[in-house]
């Protein structure tokens, strides 16, 4: 990252010194190199510039102080990086369905947009993930759409004139939750029509909901917003399972670059190996997977 030195941090913690120009954002989380950064978020932040990560996300942004909010936004504006997403607090994954249509659940979910543009705000975050709850099983499926259409749209009016968009995450962790494959999800974007909602596409998810990853990309394209990576099985760094996610990247990084589209890209997963030396090992995944040629 230009403007920014490697090596004063590098030395004083004796570790991984080369500086990475990778071409795509990715954006690790807190914890994930607190091995060779320690456990302060901010020199966790310094250690992530260093190595050339340019963007970060943080799912429990939203339960930090407002404090630490500021002073996390600040710090990577001095960075250079971006800020990724954070989750949307409506009661866990699973809880307030929005499927139900039961006006005690949008409330819940409305007021999570409201405070969440005050988090927005003071991390300089875009984006924003949403899970819409859990089936409720005693409507059509039709119906539970349209539910959770008509709770989109309002959340979207909260969100879109503060330039936020949700980005609406399927799952694969039960089959409970309503939101699960990519073309579902493609279809609820469609009927919200705002610019303040679209596909968060977590791979690791859809690898194992539904497969076929770079021809369901191409045809959900035009409402993804975000990616999240994780290699399936294990959840874990690139190189790691079975996903090839140098191919995968470099897909859509050329196609974004036809219509001037980039992405941040989430790195939702563990650390194959613990220590410091998994840490390294992860980077060197990166350096790895983002070798392709353009």
């Amino acid at each position: 990252m230009a403007g920014v030195s490697a090596v004063p941090f590098a030395d004083k913690l004796n570790v991984f010194q080369v500086k990475n120009n990778f071409k795509i954002k990715y954006a690790p989380h807190f914890g994930m190199f607190k091995n060779s950064a320690g456990e302060d978020l901010i020199d966790q932040l310094k250690f992530m510039a260093d190595n050339g990560f340019t963007a970060m996300e943080d799912n429990g942004m939203m339960s930090r102080t407002p404090e630490m909010q500021t002073k996390i936004g600040e710090t990577m504006a001095k960075l250079g990086m971006d800020m990724g997403v954070f989750v949307v607090d409506k009661g866990g994954n699973g809880a307030n369905t929005l499927a139900a249509g039961k006006k005690e659940y949008i409330e819940i979910f409305l007021s999570g947009c409201k405070r969440a543009v005050e988090v927005a705000k003071r991390c300089n975050a875009r984006f924003v993930t949403v899970v819409p709850g859990d089936f409720e099983r005693n409507l059509p499926i039709g119906v539970q759409t349209g539910n959770v259409i008509d709770a989109l749209r309002r959340g979207a009016e909260i969100l879109e004139p503060h330039g936020i968009v949700m980005v609406l995450e399927p799952l694969s962790d039960t089959p409970n939750l309503f939101l699960r494959t990519s073309d579902q999800t493609y279809e609820i974007c469609r009927g919200v029509n705002s610019p303040s909602c679209k596909i968060l596409f977590d791979i690791y998810h859809m690898q194992k909901n539904e497969g076929h990853i770079i021809l369901h990309i191409d045809w959900s394209w035009n409402e993804i917003g975000y990616f999240q990576i994780g290699d399936n099985p294990g959840r874990k760094e690139p190189t790691t399972g079975e996903i090839n996610y140098k191919n995968i990247f470099k897909h859509v990084y050329k196609k974004g670059m036809t219509e001037n589209r980039t992405f941040i890209w989430g790195m939702e997963h563990g650390n194959s190996k613990p220590g410091k030396e998994g840490e390294q090992a992860l980077i060197k995944a990166y350096q790895e997977s983002d070798s392709f040629e353009v």
